[in-house]
């Protein structure tokens, strides 16, 4: 199993429901496919870098996952197919981004614990 990562960005007219239902659809799929979700975070609603489809914010999210390489494209035909989703991006980690993932995902918990 390899390390993922991808980050799509789904059109800013969806409501929140409407947008933890697509969240919920694309993780699905990967638990169904055998993926292992590492990490899910939700960026909230951004401006773009540039207009994308006459759209200027999105709703960006990530998901850290460990997979088979053969899910990848049934993620990405998944993500094309689905007209809620304006841009995606899934990579592969190699060992030096799984650990700067691991130290970032350790310190935000170091973060929110201290908040409460």
């Amino acid at each position: 199993m390899n390390h993922y990562e991808t980050v799509f960005i789904l059109t800013p007219v969806l409501s929140e429901p409407q947008m933890k239902e697509a969240v919920e659809k694309f993780t699905d799929l990967l638990k169904n496919e055998g993926a292992v979700i590492v990490n899910e975070e939700n960026w909230g609603l951004r401006k773009l870098a540039y207009p994308i489809d006459k759209k200027s914010t999105g709703f960006y999210q990530l998901v850290e996952f460990d997979a088979e390489p053969s899910v990848i494209a049934k993620l990405e035909v998944n993500f094309r197919r689905d007209e809620r989703v304006i841009r995606f991006l899934t990579f592969r980690k190699d060992k030096y981004a799984e650990e700067y993932a691991v130290k970032r995902r350790s310190v935000k918990s170091n973060k929110a614990e201290k908040e409460n």
